[in-house]
């Protein structure tokens, strides 16, 4: 039995220190997660990622990418992750006047940090609740190892289609004629 736990919500990150550029502050299931500022390399391929999306938008404008935008779906379920691309119809109706989403976006892209408890909060926590919440397609790109790791809706849960490398090169039936070589991820 857990005695005095505490359930977070979004109403308690307003009274968090003013640190945003050094903290990250998320609630996944009412739990708070408090992460660092992340390593260079780790918001290098974060950007390599949302330039390459952004390049795509503009020739199609489909939609656009964001960098680190609040994902806001519940009270007790609020993220930050590193790069979202949304169709412009999301973009539309689904961001709040604070500019956080508040619906899905199709595509989310987490960097893995350093440490254990951040790989398995990416991997897990942050699956989970970006397949609860109807993301289409996940990437979970890792700086160390050089490889992206591609989840797609399936069944109605984000399901592991492919882990690629630096020999790869990154598409999406979501994104008709993306096409982005893991090696420029990495570079």
């Amino acid at each position: 039995m857990v005695v005095n736990a505490t359930r977070w919500t979004v109403r308690d990150l307003d009274v968090m220190p003013d640190d945003w550029g050094w903290k990250r502050y998320e609630i996944i299931d009412g739990e708070l997660f408090v992460t660092r500022a992340p390593h260079v390399r780790h918001q290098d391929t974060g950007s390599n990622i949302y330039f390459e999306l952004t390049l795509w938008s503009r020739r199609t404008k489909l939609g656009r990418a964001s960098e680190a935008p609040g994902l806001v779906f519940t009270e007790s379920d609020a993220v930050i992750p590193d790069v979202v691309w949304a169709s412009n119809e999301k973009r539309e109706n689904g961001i709040d006047e604070a500019g956080h989403f508040t619906t899905a976006p199709e595509l989310v892209v987490e960097i893995l940090s350093a440490g254990s408890k951040n790989e398995q909060r990416d991997r897990e926590a942050k699956l989970k609740l970006y397949s609860l919440y109807g993301v289409q397609e996940y990437w979970i790109a890792s700086w160390r190892l050089k490889t992206v790791e591609v989840y797609r809706r399936q069944d109605a849960q984000l399901r592991l289609v492919a882990t690629l490398t630096l020999a790869d090169q990154l598409t999406s039936p979501m994104l008709p004629g993306f096409e982005c070589a893991i090696a420029n991820v990495f570079q």
